[in-house]
């Protein structure tokens, strides 16, 4: 193979999508959005893809549902329950779950696994409030929940909205009791109390980090007395109404994960209502576009394997997150089944080395009311289509599977911009590196998102479509 060396001074940071208008003469930092150029035919299928988005969102708000989200989905497209020692044949569709807060779809392709996979990997946690084990407290004649905190936070953006409690507690009898309160209109919300402005003169002397503790995090679940004559404070009443309602005892708590989210539903947002407002787009948007991506797919060259992921934002941990086994036994489960009393542990270990991995994350994208945040020749612009992270300092891919990638998403005119924080000022990671230990060539790509790790986060209905389209090209392109 002829390698042609060429030296030149570049600027290119992102190239558009001609098939939806876009300049494709994106040079200097000054690339032209996907928007751009477009009609109403030409933008329907991101609102119409922004309408399904906001449904997705609206119902999976941690892990535990949006895994119940997914496979409804996929089973509605003719998907099945994988089974150990199935062999995936050419076209075959597959689910298969992890302890139900991770799971992977499966779809079979031309090669045989052992000539290696594709995998796209995002992740379904998001920051959020966590009830500790003993979570009933009382003060001021008030009963609240303690919280913990899964996910950077800024605390003072989690007091005075509404929020819901999702979640399951498992009892000792083996039976699951499953809390969901505050996601229905006529549901009663959660709310931790903020000062007001008259009496925080205190508070406004803290800085950021001070102004609400995270120990603080504790909303109101009742108040006042109970009871014909009062016989039962706020926190007592609680509990009687956990066992009278869902009879759960104060030690079943130790064994439940229940998790307070931000109850507002998804909207639109402007005028042109080409932007979407909701929780915990970090990073169900990406789980949301590989799904999408996944169930209007037919065969691929290699099988593709779409992982969502839990616990990334606490650093992939325990046995759903991405540092766990589980991807690697599954793929070493299907290379078995494929090859029968034939397999040996070296096959694994070069499908491995013969695959191509996806790791998708959204990251800031520039914000209109603070730019200077980014070196903007360099900073990832809504509108703009999918992010390549460039990290630099040994975090990137390798050049000539840059290269490859950049194939296959300008093979489909697929709108992509490049992303590198500012040099010592920001930072962040995502499930590349779990993937890169097994030997996997491993790409991080991500869209633009504002305000994200708040409760209401903004994205643009065109990225959420390039993204889509971008991971399908990655699942079908032809080395």
């Amino acid at each position: 193979m002829k390698k042609l060396i060429v030296s030149a001074a570049f600027g290119l940071t992102a190239f558009a999508m001609p098939a939806m208008g876009a300049d494709d003469t994106c040079q200097q930092g000054t690339c032209e959005s996907a928007w751009k150029g477009t009609g109403a035919d030409t933008q329907k299928p991101a609102y119409d893809l922004g309408a399904e988005y906001k449904a997705f969102l609206a119902k999976a708000r941690t892990e535990l549902l949006t895994v119940e989200e997914i496979t409804k989905a996929v089973r509605a497209a003719g998907f099945s329950e994988w089974r150990a020692g199935t062999a995936v044949q050419k076209g075959a569709r597959y689910y298969h779950v992890n302890r139900d807060r991770a799971m992977t779809l499966i779809i079979g392709g031309d090669a045989p696994i052992a000539n290696g996979v594709r995998i796209v990997a995002s992740h379904i946690d998001s920051p959020r409030l966590e009830l500790k084990g003993r979570p009933v407290d009382g003060a001021q004649g008030f009963a609240l929940f303690q919280t913990n905190y899964h996910g950077g936070i800024k605390t003072y953006q989690w007091t005075n909205i509404p929020l819901a409690l999702v979640g399951r507690i498992d009892k000792k009898d083996g039976t699951t009791v499953q809390i969901n309160m505050g996601l229905n209109p006529e549901d009663p919300i959660f709310i931790v109390p903020d000062l007001s402005p008259h009496t925080a003169r205190d508070q406004m002397k803290k800085n950021a980090r001070e102004v609400v503790a995270h120990e603080d995090l504790d909303p109101v679940v009742a108040s006042g007395p109970h009871g014909p004559a009062g016989e039962h404070d706020a926190s007592a009443w609680v509990l009687r109404y956990l066992k009278a309602n869902y009879n759960v005892e104060p030690a079943d708590l130790v064994s439940a994960e229940l998790s307070l989210v931000p109850a507002n539903p998804p909207r639109d947002v402007g005028f042109d209502r080409r932007l979407t407002a909701a929780y915990g787009q970090d990073d169900r948007l990406s789980a949301f576009a590989s799904l999408k991506a996944a169930t209007a797919l037919e065969a691929g060259p290699q099988t593709a394997l779409i992982y969502f992921a839990d616990n990334e934002e606490s650093g992939n941990v325990n046995v759903t997150g991405a540092s766990s086994t589980y991807l690697t036994d599954l793929i070493g489960e299907l290379l078995y089944a494929e090859t029968g009393n034939d397999y040996r542990q070296p096959m694994l270990t070069r499908a491995l080395r013969a695959s191509k991995a996806l790791s998708i994350d959204v990251n800031p994208g520039v914000n209109p009311m603070n730019p200077g945040a980014w070196e903007l020749t360099n900073a990832p612009k809504l509108g703009h289509g999918i992010n390549i992270k460039l990290y630099g300092r040994g975090f990137d891919a390798g050049s000539e599977f840059i290269a490859w990638v950049r194939a296959a998403l300008d093979d489909k005119n697929i709108a992509w911009q490049t992303s590198t924080y500012k040099v010592g000022r920001a930072g962040g990671g995502t499930l590349g590196g779990e993937l890169a230990r097994y030997n996997i060539d491993t790409i991080d790509f991500g869209v633009p998102v504002l305000s994200i790790h708040t409760p209401y986060a903004v994205s643009d209905k065109m990225d959420v479509l390039a993204l889509r389209n971008g991971i399908e090209a990655f699942l079908t392109h032809k080395p």
